[in-house]
């Protein structure tokens, strides 16, 4: 199945991209910046991140077996520090993720590896000339390694500046470009692997109901060695923040002991995702 079935869901969410952009009835839509204001002040200080997940699958491009069959999950929070409250309405806050792949079907269900990714950050409502929201601008000092030593260590920091927008009621752009530093000694061709950017394209299709994502990342290399990451995202209940979530994932780094190793995999699972302002995450 290789990278066929990411690439069909990749160009089904983006045919209609230029239409997109061109609305104009977008902006009596948009949240006033006293609308961004109070939603911050009434907001939980301690909320999710990224997605919460506990997914289980198979991998694609190779033998299917009780050491390549796992459970990956996801632990992710945000903590607001202070409010909207800093100069140029920034607000600063923590996050903690933690990713973990889990040989869940061998014997004595080892851990196989689990990323550790803590950063700071300032965030920042983006307004138009009529103090309409248009995105969330973020910049962040973060770490992610594997918590491990010797051969087996794997590192790296960076600097991102991110920002998310909606180009529709229905569909969202988040593009996120980094300067990377400390991480030559365990993993020197990190980049050729992760690159300097990348970009997620989501798209509700069923309001509430079911949602799609595709994340493009490229290496600094001639050859294909980035990733595309497709999910699908189904709410069968009435708290539209959790369901449940199909996860393709093609290419490279999608953990850190394993960069350079080329995995395709198909997993499903539960997800609880975050709720704030659709934007301010």
């Amino acid at each position: 199945m290789k990278k066929s079935l990411s690439f069909v869901l990749f160009f089904i969410l983006i045919f209609n991209f230029q239409s997109l952009l061109a609305q104009e009835n977008e902006l009596n839509e948009k949240l006033t910046r006293e609308q961004v204001n109070d939603s911050i002040q009434k907001m939980s200080r301690f909320s999710i991140y990224k997605d919460n997940y506990f997914i289980t699958g198979i991998p694609l491009n190779e033998k299917v077996d009780r050491q390549s069959t796992d459970v990956k999950y996801n632990i992710s929070f945000k903590q607001l520090i202070t409010r909207n409250t800093l100069p140029w309405d920034t607000y600063l806050f923590v996050t903690y993720s933690q990713k973990s792949f889990w040989n869940i079907y061998d014997e004595s269900s080892p851990f196989k590896e689990i990323n550790f990714n803590p950063s700071i950050g300032l965030g920042k409502p983006i307004y138009n000339k009529n103090d309409r929201l248009t995105g969330v601008l973020s910049l962040m000092f973060e770490h992610e390694s594997n918590g491990r030593d010797s051969i087996y260590s794997r590192s790296w920091n960076n600097l991102h500046l991110s920002y998310r927008t909606s180009l529709s009621e229905k569909s969202k752009l988040k593009a996120k470009v980094w300067l990377p530093f400390q991480y030559k000694e365990g993993n020197p061709d990190l980049l050729e692997y992760i690159g300097l950017a990348e970009l997620t394209y989501s798209r509700i299709l069923i309001p509430e109901k079911l949602e799609a994502e595709v994340m493009v990342r490229k290496g600094l290399n001639w050859e294909w060695k980035g990733a595309i990451r497709t999910r699908i995202y189904y709410t069968p209940f009435k708290d539209n923040n959790q369901g449940f979530m199909l996860e393709l994932f093609n290419g490279y780094s999608e953990s850190l002991i394993n960069y350079t190793d080329e995995i395709h995999s198909i997993r499903l699972g539960y997800v609880i995702r975050s709720k704030d302002l659709g934007l301010l995450n």
